[in-house]
């Protein structure tokens, strides 16, 4: 079963242990209801309007306490605001809706080899566990704190280590160059457990409410090794420095793999997370006949623009408050069934030599 965060914690004074209440107690059958309000930026952080509003919107009627549970800037008007979807609970305390799961030890189930250690290999490896298998990972790269030795070399020296930078390495390419968490659907699945595990291992709840969620490169190494001990310690097995060069295929199914090194792990199911730079493995594919599917083509531009005119243009305003994020924006559009969409935009980012 899931273990709730923020249990009670204990405290010892003179050899005795009191209970610390939790911030939040289970609901208890209380009367819940979810409203939208609007609030200026200045007010976003101050519970007393919060609960004006929030009462206001009830017409008067008197509550426990609230939950924001949306959270997105509206400016299309002149007046910039924030829009809030609340969970208010009348009668009952609010419940918090992440959880920190408890794995099962699977040191001695059945492997399932996977290869590559980024966001894919590893929550793949963490629903494996879930399930009752062993995962298996193995990763080209280096772990996620000894990748930053590499990147500084690309940097600083223009030296390159084929298996450990931007791309390659725990974690995989988002980790040291941009940390956001964005996606337009939510049909290929559980969009809010993948935020949950993220804050279950360090990341800030603003990600469970924010409209453009975003973790953080300075957070994301940390969160990496949180998830990285999970695995272990549910007896699982991460393998760096492993670049994977062959497979055997037996009466057409998968029977093993083999890394540069000699090693050979067996196992009759391997879960392909290597990313679209790893083209090497492409080869490797093709060299053992195995079905590939491309992805329909797409071409990437940067465009870069100075801040001050993307929040002049937002904000409506030549000066940003300082209450306000600097602004981003969306570009989409369809023509003769070709589109031009935004992929991602990042305020006061760097340019990275990630390819």
């Amino acid at each position: 079963m899931p273990q709730r965060l923020n249990q009670p914690k204990t405290s010892t004074e003179e050899g005795t242990h009191i209970p610390k209440m939790p911030t939040e107690a289970p609901l208890g059958g209380g009367t819940v209801e979810e409203i939208d309000i609007a609030i200026a930026p200045e007010f976003l952080q101050d519970d007393v309007v919060l609960r004006q509003l929030i009462t206001r919107q009830l017409k008067g009627i008197e509550f426990k306490t609230y939950k924001i549970i949306k959270k997105s800037i509206d400016a299309r008007a002149k007046q910039v605001v924030y829009r809030l979807k609340i969970r208010v609970y009348r009668d009952a305390y609010a419940f918090p809706d992440f959880f920190l799961p408890s794995y099962p030890n699977v040191s001695s189930a059945k492997s399932v080899i996977i290869i590559g250690a980024g966001p894919a290999g590893l929550f793949a490896a963490l629903r494996c566990i879930e399930l009752g298998f062993k995962p298996i990972i193995l990763e080209r790269g280096k772990n996620v704190r000894e990748r930053r030795f590499d990147l500084a070399a690309i940097s600083k020296f223009g030296l390159l280590n084929p298996d450990s930078n931007y791309c390659f390495g725990e974690g995989g390419a988002g980790t040291y160059s941009d940390g956001k968490l964005y996606t337009r659907s939510n049909k290929r699945g559980d969009v809010q457990k993948v935020l949950q595990t993220f804050v279950a291992h360090g990341a800030t709840e603003d990600i469970l409410i924010d409209a453009r969620p975003h973790i953080g490169t300075n957070k994301l190494p940390q969160i990496i090794v949180s998830i990285r001990s999970a695995i272990l310690n549910a007896g699982g097995e991460i393998h760096f420095n492993a670049k994977v060069t062959d497979c055997s295929i037996e009466f057409g199914a998968i029977s093993a793999v083999k890394t540069h090194a000699g090693d050979v792990f067996k196992s009759a199911a391997v879960i392909l997370a290597t990313g679209h730079s790893a083209r090497d493995v492409f080869y490797l594919l093709h060299r053992k006949k195995i079905l590939l599917e491309p992805k329909p083509f797409a071409l990437g531009v940067r465009i870069e623009h100075a801040q001050s005119i993307i929040d002049e243009a937002q904000y409506h305003s030549c000066k940003r408050s300082e209450h306000l994020p600097p602004a981003y924006y969306n570009l989409v559009e369809q023509i003769a069934h070709r589109g031009v969409f935004s992929f991602c935009m990042c305020p006061g980012g760097i340019i990275a030599p990630c390819a």
